[in-house]
């Protein structure tokens, strides 16, 4: 399969908010940070690259996070692409502390959440964040409390659009109530469907679905399973089947697949212009749920 034209474009377009239209397959700028998503990236150049590669594949939907470094993947991404194309929408996110490598810890009070807004805006050169997702819900604190306050900064032109992570139908419900929110975050993939649920609610109400880990692992994807031998078949990587899968399953979604490569994102971004029939669907499908019984 092809890389060298492949283009997100060929995702089609979903309209975040009714009002913020996006190609579906979008980028997560999660990786070009160090390991453990923490630090600065073992080869800036290539972050740098990557970075400008995605815009050059049409992709004009990047997912970030001041918790991704912490601050790193921010400040790259205005290092690198501003000023910003008028059709790039920046998403961002804050409720998660970091402590260091691979760890994260909620924090939800207003007061830190409106410093983290403010942080972002700076670190990214925007005025105004168009999609500001609550990273995580806070248990010690009523998600009434963090959203006001985010809705405090959406009066005050500083936020377009709120959006959750890791939330279930109910938590979704008690959220609207406080604020109009219009996309959701969560883990999801071919071989893990556990926010079945939460995907579903989000094509009733129109909502963004983003798969975040959106590339299935373990023996799903081993030597000689079921993708794998789907993905020789057709002449592509089991991450463009994985990739793929996730734009035919439903047209709220919007997955981001992250890459410290240059050569990994042109991969991903190829999986945009992957059609196959119902018939392999369906086969694909099988094969991911008969290796899920297995494990």
């Amino acid at each position: 399969m092809s890389t060298t034209i492949a283009s997100a474009v060929a995702s089609g377009t979903f309209t975040i908010g009714g009002d913020l239209p996006v190609h579906r397959l979008g980028f997560g700028a999660m990786r070009i940070t160090g390991n453990g998503i923490w630090g600065e990236p073992k080869n800036a150049q290539e972050a740098h690259s990557v970075l400008r590669r995605t815009l050059e594949l049409g992709v004009n939907f990047i997912d970030t996070a001041d918790a991704y470094g912490p601050e790193v993947s921010e400040r790259l991404i205005a290092e690198t692409l501003y000023p910003y194309p008028k059709d790039l929408v920046i998403a961002t996110k804050g409720g998660l502390t970091r402590q260091g490598p691979n760890k994260w810890l909620p924090v939800g009070r207003p007061e830190y959440l409106t410093q983290c807004v403010e942080m972002s805006l700076r670190r990214l050169k925007l005025e105004r964040i168009e999609l500001y997702q609550l990273h995580r819900i806070d248990p010690k604190v009523p998600v009434e409390e963090s959203l006001g306050a985010l809705v405090d900064l959406q009066r005050a032109g500083k936020i377009r659009h709120i959006g959750l992570s890791e939330v279930s139908p109910q938590e979704i419900d008690r959220a609207r109530k406080t604020a109009n929110i219009v996309s959701v975050q969560n883990r999801y993939n071919i071989g893990d469907r556990d926010h079945e649920k939460t995907l579903e609610y989000c094509e009733k109400h129109n909502l963004g679905f983003i798969p975040w880990f959106p590339v299935a692992a373990g023996k799903l994807v081993a030597p000689g399973a079921p993708l794998e031998r789907f993905a020789k078949q057709h002449d592509v990587t089991v991450a463009q089947i994985c990739l793929a899968w996730l734009l035919h399953r439903s047209p709220v979604m919007l997955p981001i697949p992250g890459t410290s490569s240059v050569k990994h994102l042109e991969e991903n971004v190829a999986s945009a212009a992957l059609r196959l029939s119902d018939e392999d669907w369906k086969q694909i499908e099988l094969g991911a749920k008969s290796t899920a019984a297995a494990r």
